[in-house]
């Protein structure tokens, strides 16, 4: 008996907020163009209340929230705006039924060579993003205040910034850690109301994540390296390097790290939402909210107090 033709797979319709760097070179050419994405999303609105925001052809563009109503039906709203609304706006799309994807990217690969034991048990993770200043950002061609370095926008500084995509690695690979002590303050922009240098401790029972992120260096770097007992995978700069048993093996990601190459990458994530719309399973990614926010939380409140804290039950 011949198999029955599968039903059409429904098209998504969404809308960003935010039309800063981020949503025009990445989120919307990659909504737009992506393989995989592209059959299955419409986006049919941006929402942006600034001046002189630059419309996308064929897209409504909004100056309020308020005014999705008036799109028809839409099934998930994409956040591209600045850290201190990501919340306020999840919760406001959530309660009208709406999907929620907010920006912040989480790095796997190095996480899952880990997992394959090429350097056995590890039992030390250093981590580190070193940048002579934070992203000046869209605003930056008017001469504003980049809201990445503002309290009421940004929410943190070079922590939330750059550390949220390594606290997510560290906690794919090793869970929440039982201890947080962290150092966080301004060492070279002290006009920044955010620090522009943190340094973090994950305790485990058996291993450590050292974390070091600052917009204070003379030079771009980015470090990832674990240390097993049987050797040690790295990555630097953008060479993935694994030094184990006598042996050596070097692997060049340099192109891949361009941000020419953003669009490739949230098109294979914008390809995951479309499938968790498809299936409703959204625990796992809210679980991982979950923990990544207690760790950032510990952090600062163990910068503030120069103490080390335990991560709260339930986190």
């Amino acid at each position: 008996m011949p198999t029955p033709p599968s039903p059409e797979r429904r098209r998504y319709r969404g809308v960003i907020f935010g039309s800063g760097g981020i949503a025009r070179s990445a989120h919307l050419p990659a909504f737009l163009e992506g393989p995989g994405v592209r059959e299955r999303v419409e986006i049919v609105g941006l929402v942006d209340g600034a001046r002189d925001v630059e419309p996308a052809d064929g897209i409504r563009l909004l100056e309020r929230q308020d005014q999705v109503a008036e799109l028809g039906p839409v099934d998930f709203i994409d956040i591209c705006t600045p850290t201190a609304s990501h919340v306020p706006l999840t919760l406001w799309g959530l309660e009208r039924g709406y999907h929620v994807l907010c920006e912040k990217p989480v790095a796997l690969t190095r996480s899952e060579a880990v997992r394959e034991g090429a350097i056995g048990h590890w039992h030390l993770a250093e981590l580190s993003v070193h940048r002579l200043l934070a992203d000046p950002g869209a605003r930056a061609e008017g001469g504003e205040t980049p809201w990445r370095v503002t309290r009421d926008e940004g929410r943190g500084g070079v922590l939330v910034d750059h550390g949220t995509h390594l606290v997510y690695q560290a906690l794919d690979v090793a869970g929440l850690p039982r201890a947080v002590s962290a150092w966080m303050g301004r060492l070279r922009h002290h006009r920044y109301e955010v620090e522009d240098t943190a340094s973090v401790l994950l305790e485990y029972p058996d291993r450590l994540v050292t974390m070091f992120f600052t917009w204070a260096a003379r030079s771009r770097e980015n470090l990832v390296r674990f240390i097993g007992e049987r050797g040690t995978i790295a990555w630097v700069g953008g060479e993935l390097r694994l030094d184990a048993d006598g042996r050596s093996e070097r692997i060049d990601y340099s192109a891949q790290l361009d941000k020419a190459s953003y669009q490739r990458w949230f098109a294979g994530l914008f390809a995951t939402f479309v499938t968790a719309m498809d299936s409703g399973a959204a625990d796992p990614y809210l679980q991982d909210i979950q923990r990544v926010a207690a760790v950032l939380e510990v952090a600062y409140q163990a910068a503030e107090r120069g103490v080390r804290l335990p991560i709260p039950d339930g986190a």
